[in-house]
């Protein structure tokens, strides 16, 4: 697998206004470091342990984001560093990200993660649910909400994806009316990104196509 070679190509391949979040759960600093080698500055985890010991070890200039299901107890080690968390689905995790960047004396960038899957296994806001916690979020001193975040439901059905990719879009849309911070919409993943970026996707989330396939 040539790992520079392939973060290369998609960096060129991709609209300009789109950013890549390279998906590097289980990879080792050397993988990492060749994605890093042919451009790539944004890195993808989702345990926070294992994001941290790459953070200690590898270039400063990597924007680290949380890429997986948060849970509060673990926001305290994450929140000294980590530049995005891209599934905050509550109000109660978004009050507890408040109280550690508060302690960090930083201003934590979030995604609320809103569910558009018919997967039950999917985590995710009520779309109904948006604008109270976005109302919350407006008075949180260390909590800066700056766009959405939503998975597709897993399946071939390319209809359907593209239906919820354009459901979450509308949501976005309708939503920066009201709050004009919210400029990040990230949906797709290796297997759905060009779709999602015909929706209005401006950042993905790509492993396999950069890594291979991963290692359990």
């Amino acid at each position: 697998m040539d790992i520079k070679a392939n973060t290369s190509s998609l960096l060129k391949i991709l609209p300009g206004h789109v950013r890549l979040v390279a998906v590097s759960k289980t990879k080792s600093i050397a993988e990492i470091k060749a994605s890093y080698e042919a451009g790539q500055r944004i890195f993808g985890e989702n345990k926070i342990q294992e994001m941290a010991s790459k953070w200690e070890a590898l270039p400063k200039d990597i924007s680290w984001h949380m890429i997986g299901h948060v849970q509060r107890n673990k926001v305290k080690y994450m929140a000294p560093f980590v530049d995005l968390i891209h599934g905050v689905e509550s109000l109660k995790l978004l009050e507890e990200i408040q109280k550690q960047a508060l302690k960090n004396n930083r201003v934590q960038h979030c995604l609320i993660q809103i569910r558009i899957a018919e997967e039950e296994s999917k985590f995710g806001l009520p779309p109904d649910q948006l604008n109270a916690v976005l109302e919350a979020a407006e008075s949180m001193s260390h909590v800066e909400v700056i766009g959405l975040m939503g998975m597709a439901t897993f399946t071939e059905d390319q209809a359907q994806i593209s239906s919820e990719f354009k459901s979450l879009n509308s949501l976005f849309e309708a939503s920066k009316k009201n709050w004009p911070k919210l400029t990040t919409l990230s949906m797709g993943m290796s297997g759905d990104y060009p779709l999602a970026i015909q929706c209005g996707s401006n950042m993905i989330r790509v492993g396999s196509k950069i890594f291979g396939e991963r290692n359990y």
